[in-house]
């Protein structure tokens, strides 16, 4: 463990576990007079994003202990097993091993992108870890009037990975999650994006290791939420969704969710990457962002 503390007096921690086929690095961010807050712990989750994406938002939670954590096969948390994928289900149990480790309770969980479709396996499978899920566009294909063609276009970056590289792919990654509206049947006949147009290598480097294209992508885009499990959990799930993004794929997929729970889903500012301040050179609108997660935190019982 490293122990750091802060000019603004936070203590930052790192620690790493063990899990199933992976050693799993965590954060914790506190600070040192605020040991008898009554607010839950605050775990911010992406996937693939690792905690480094999360340094804005977490600025805005200094009140409350905060924690991050880079998912299996992304950033530090590397895979010792050599699986070339991963499920939401092992996301999932890394989760519940973060949270059993931190032995603070059940804790509040701002899931985004693959990280919501992992928090939504953790919460059908342990719900006593979670005090109040916000799952901000969890990008599922199985909630779509459109699944099949999503499913396929998916399916096909992986495979364009495989068979390409990263460039090829990340061209057509790009194209999907900006799409609006439904993916047509015949998506297929559309031409192939030039990643060079994009900025995007068109050599392949021959590595098969990224963890979005390679890792996450088939495994994400098709779990299959048990509504069943989440409608009767004690965890209060807020389905999130950004007010510029609701007609694309994590949006559209988000409503999904939430009329599988039988709720409404929530507008967050800005769109998928809504809390970012510059990280990964993306900009969202990171203020009225945590203004907004505050108030959806604060209403809970």
């Amino acid at each position: 463990m490293t122990d750091i503390t802060t000019e603004t007096g936070i203590t930052a921690e790192t620690h790493a576990l063990e899990a199933q086929g992976a050693t799993i690095h965590y954060d914790i961010r506190r600070r040192a007079a605020d040991e008898g807050t009554d607010h839950p712990a605050l775990f911010l989750i992406g996937s693939p994003m690792t905690a480094e994406g999360f340094a804005t938002l977490a600025s805005y939670f200094t009140d409350r202990t905060v924690v991050t954590y880079d998912p299996r096969a992304a950033g530090r948390s590397v895979r010792t097993d050599g699986a070339t994928e991963t499920m939401p289900e092992e996301h999932a149990d890394d989760l519940r091993r973060v949270i059993e480790a931190l032995g603070a309770g059940p804790v509040d969980l701002f899931a985004s992108s693959g990280g919501a479709v992992n928090a939504l396996a953790l919460v059908a499978g342990h719900p006593h870890l979670v005090r109040t899920l916000v799952a901000h566009e969890p990008p599922t294909a199985q909630v779509l009037p459109d699944r099949e063609a999503a499913l396929a276009v998916c399916a096909d970056v992986h495979a364009t990975y495989q068979r390409h590289g990263m460039g090829p792919a990340m061209a057509k990654f790009l194209a999907v999650v900006s799409r609006k509206g439904p993916f047509r049947d015949d998506w297929a006949t559309d031409p192939a994006p030039d990643p060079a147009a994009l900025g995007l290598p068109t050599e392949d480097d021959g590595s098969r290791d990224d963890p979005l294209l390679g890792q996450n992508m088939r495994g994400c885009t098709a779990y299959r939420p048990d509504f069943a499990a989440l409608r009767t959990a004690s965890t209060r799930i807020v389905v999130a969704v950004g007010e510029e993004s609701a007609d694309q794929f994590p949006g559209r997929s988000a409503a999904g969710v939430a009329a599988g729970l039988g709720t409404e889903p929530t507008v967050f500012p800005s769109h998928h990457g809504g809390f970012l301040g510059g990280e990964f050179g993306q900009q969202g609108a990171p203020e009225p962002f945590a203004r907004t997660l505050r108030a959806v935190l604060d209403a809970s019982p």
